[in-house]
């Protein structure tokens, strides 16, 4: 997806559509600042203000993706480029956010480990050592929160038995058994509990 023809695109049927930015804006119910930066090519619509911004404009999802009027027959074939490309690109997202996850587990825990060392080792008063484990404490909750947040949300994870690929509950992965990304859960759609494997695909 080229952000700079998706943003001129948006802008042209905008005008045909006799908007302003602000009236666009304002159906859209984000701020006149948002609109400007799509037609810059700067960003592009989140997928909760697609369908409402293409039917403002009066244009399909498939063209807002491929930043121009499609004919009939190019319809098909720019749909199947759209999904591989956004295919793609999630993939690659849920890549960045699982390296996100490794480098945000290690760094917590090895704060957590230094806080803790300081606070046992260090000649510092009573007060100061256990406000230094509670901030370890407290460091490395959040990091373990905001990592099994990921791990949920990035990739699948695969059934063992019947192959099924889904997004499990933050409750699952915070108490599944687990050895790295592979995690001993019941399948939604089988009943069935197996070392099931992150996928990104």
């Amino acid at each position: 997806m080229d952000l700079k023809v998706i943003g001129e695109f948006i802008k042209q049927q905008r005008k045909a559509k006799g908007l302003t930015q602000v009236e666009l804006a304002e159906k859209l119910l984000v701020s006149e600042k948002t609109i400007s930066k799509w037609e810059c090519g700067n960003g592009f619509p989140d997928t909760s203000l697609m369908l409402p911004l293409c039917k403002e404009l009066d244009i399909s999802a498939n063209e807002l993706l491929s930043g121009k009027r499609l004919t009939s027959e190019e319809y098909q074939k720019q749909a199947e480029n759209n999904l591989i490309t956004l295919k793609s690109q999630q993939e690659q997202s849920h890549k960045f956010l699982l390296t996100l996850e490794s480098v945000l587990g290690f760094m917590s825990s090895v704060t957590f480990i230094i806080l803790v060392f300081v606070a046992s080792y260090a000649n510092l008063p009573t007060w100061v050592r256990i406000v230094l484990i509670v901030i370890g404490f407290i460091h490395i909750v959040v990091g373990i929160h905001f990592c099994l947040t990921i791990e949920k949300d990035a990739g699948y994870y695969e059934c063992q038995h019947c192959h099924n690929k889904y997004i499990p509950t933050y409750k699952q992965v915070m108490f599944s058994m687990h050895r790295g990304r592979t995690r001993y859960m019941k399948c939604p759609k089988c009943q069935k509990k197996s070392w099931q494997k992150k996928v990104i695909k």
